[in-house]
């Protein structure tokens, strides 16, 4: 490129698809209003002339950056990580980059810090993945300059902060009422940390399904959502007397579950039924292949990304909550009288 040549523009592509900026920019901002055929010769254009959008020169002239926040909870956990990337797919679907931060401890100061900068980057909205109940408090003391989405189920809304979550209540019940459907009548339930929301509400779906049948609710065993206390809720079973089945509040404690079961002797599903949640990547290949709730994380975060644009643009989007579905596979089985 010679010192008086310049990168390609808008204009260039234009005149090379033979159609107007305004129809340039339409394929840019992947509008619907262009044909399918029209869109097809824009695109070969921009690959021909090696165009690229100077977003921070747009930036300047429309105020808008159409970049995203993320604030995830650290930790490795399968829920918020799959959100976030759901989130982050459904963004560049509608044109928006994504700068993602992940939290060490999530402490308050942490979370008006990792706000702030987000803020100073520029997003015009922030989807917080807020597990745990502090979580959440921290954002309401924060939020303040953007919108924000909180992707957590059954906690109180507050100004400036947007709703999005799966129904986590109605998958237990679902998980629960597929084990009483089976006969088992001595259902117990391995639960996760107390301080998180989705853990508190498979809880209080778990009770109400039990309640609903007439049966009687044990206490929860509460769990990490690791599989080493998926395991050791194995040896407590034992001793606690075998129950018909067990629903356990994640498929990694299952998981667990299993590797002990097997240890003991205690046969899946001939001796005890077991449902899992989250329907994780290999779940199916589980020994045996685990009955478990899929939670739609694809839907979610495209959920999540139609909400905070809903709110960029001042409007007042209503609360979202998706439905989740039962997986039947192999680990369950007709209680046996």
């Amino acid at each position: 490129m010679s010192e008086t040549s310049r990168p390609p523009g808008m204009m260039d592509v234009a005149r090379l698809a033979g159609v107007s900026h305004q129809t340039v920019s339409r394929v840019l901002n992947n509008a619907d209003s262009v044909r399918p055929a029209t869109r097809e010769k824009v695109r070969r254009a921009i690959a021909e002339l090696g165009y690229r959008r100077n977003l921070s020169a747009r930036a300047l002239v429309t105020n808008r950056t159409r970049v995203i926040g993320v604030v995830v909870a650290r930790g490795g956990y399968y829920g918020p990580g799959s959100t976030s990337s759901a989130i982050q797919t459904a963004a560049r679907g509608r044109g928006y980059a994504t700068i993602v931060a992940s939290l060490r401890d999530g402490s308050p100061g942490e979370l008006a810090a990792v706000v702030d900068m987000l803020t100073d980057h520029g997003v015009e909205g922030i989807t917080a993945i807020a597990p745990q109940l502090g979580f959440v408090e921290g954002l309401r003391k924060v939020a303040r300059s953007v919108p924000i989405v909180v992707v957590a189920d059954g906690f109180e809304v507050s100004e400036g902060m947007h709703p999005v979550s799966v129904d986590q209540r109605h998958g237990a019940r679902l998980a629960t009422q597929h084990l009483i459907g089976l006969g088992h009548r001595r259902i117990a339930h391995i639960s996760g940390p107390d301080d998180w929301f989705d853990s508190r509400e498979r809880v209080i779906g778990w009770r109400e399904a039990l309640q609903d049948a007439g049966l009687e609710v044990p206490e929860v065993m509460v769990g990490d959502w690791s599989a080493e206390s998926g395991y050791a809720m194995g040896g407590r079973l034992l001793e606690e007397g075998l129950p018909d089945a067990v629903f356990s509040s994640n498929d990694t404690m299952a998981l667990g579950l299993l590797a002990c079961l097997a240890d003991l002797g205690i046969r899946v599903p001939d001796d005890i039924s077991l449902v899992g949640y989250d329907d994780a990547n290999g779940a199916a290949f589980f020994q045996p292949p685990l009955t478990t709730i899929r939670q739609p994380f694809e839907e979610l975060g495209a959920r999540c990304v139609e909400v905070l644009l809903e709110a960029i643009e001042g409007h007042e989007p209503e609360p979202q909550r998706i439905r989740p579905s039962l997986r039947v596979r192999r680990s369950c089985r007709r209680h046996q009288n």
